[in-house]
């Protein structure tokens, strides 16, 4: 395959993945967080379905995490409320997990440009403090492990670092559970009425995610000021 047949392939691909992405988050995001924006709607839609209501909403998590404009805090909330701490906790995990390996997997396929679609230059310089390989790991689940840091678009980042899909899915897989435990145990109390607990926890996350989003913003305004040679492009 020649040059214009590469350029070619990945500008139809390119264009493929948007209509995917503008589809889904327009018939599938949308819908999904007003439907979660009503939890006992949700609850008795989940119910309705049983075990395929829980594969869907496993699904429907994997789509927010590659579609990473459609806000992930409210699926977490109805997931303690719909399913319970236990069950939700689970659940959410494993649609994280999912949709982390796949955006991971398609940006190791198509490298920097993937990320160009969605991000301008600008951007992807300001995450070049994941390129030092003696910093990945660290701040990585630092920024993983943090509620109020950009989560889901940390997972196309990590594509272009030397993290291997097991490093990465391990890392996900350890620093997600605080802050997903305090969402699902926020729904999950609301759920039994225990409104008491439900604004504790919450004004507990809203906290810790300022302190989260002064950390990420720091090390984004590091990497201006250093403007090392750890960039991304």
């Amino acid at each position: 395959m020649n040059e214009n047949h590469k350029k070619a392939a990945w500008i139809a691909a390119v264009v493929i993945f948007l209509l995917f992405c503008g589809f889904t988050g327009w018939f599938v995001g949308i819908p999904m967080v007003r439907l979660v924006g009503q939890p006992e709607e949700f609850r008795l839609w989940v119910e309705q379905f049983g075990i395929w209501g829980r594969l869907v909403f496993v699904v429907m998590f994997a789509i927010q995490v590659l579609v990473a404009f459609i806000p992930g805090e409210p699926l977490e909330l109805a997931a303690g409320y719909a399913f319970g701490f236990v069950e939700g906790t689970i659940l959410s995990m494993a649609g994280i997990l999912l949709g982390s390996w796949l955006v991971f997997y398609l940006v190791r396929r198509f490298g920097v440009k993937m990320l160009e679609v969605f991000f301008s230059k600008k951007d992807i310089r300001q995450m070049g403090f994941l390129k030092n390989p003696q910093k990945t790991k660290v701040v990585a689940f630092l920024l993983m492990l943090i509620p109020g840091t950009p989560k889901d678009f940390l997972s196309y980042f990590a594509g272009l670092t030397k993290l291997t899909t097991r490093q990465w899915l391990t890392i996900v897989g350890i620093a997600r559970i605080p802050s997903l435990i305090t969402s699902t145990t926020t729904g999950a109390a609301a759920g039994e009425e225990n409104y008491l607990l439900a604004a504790l926890m919450f004004a507990m996350t809203l906290l810790l995610s300022g302190a989260g989003l002064l950390y990420y913003r720091k090390l984004c305004k590091e990497q201006n000021e250093g403007q090392t040679e750890e960039s991304f492009t």
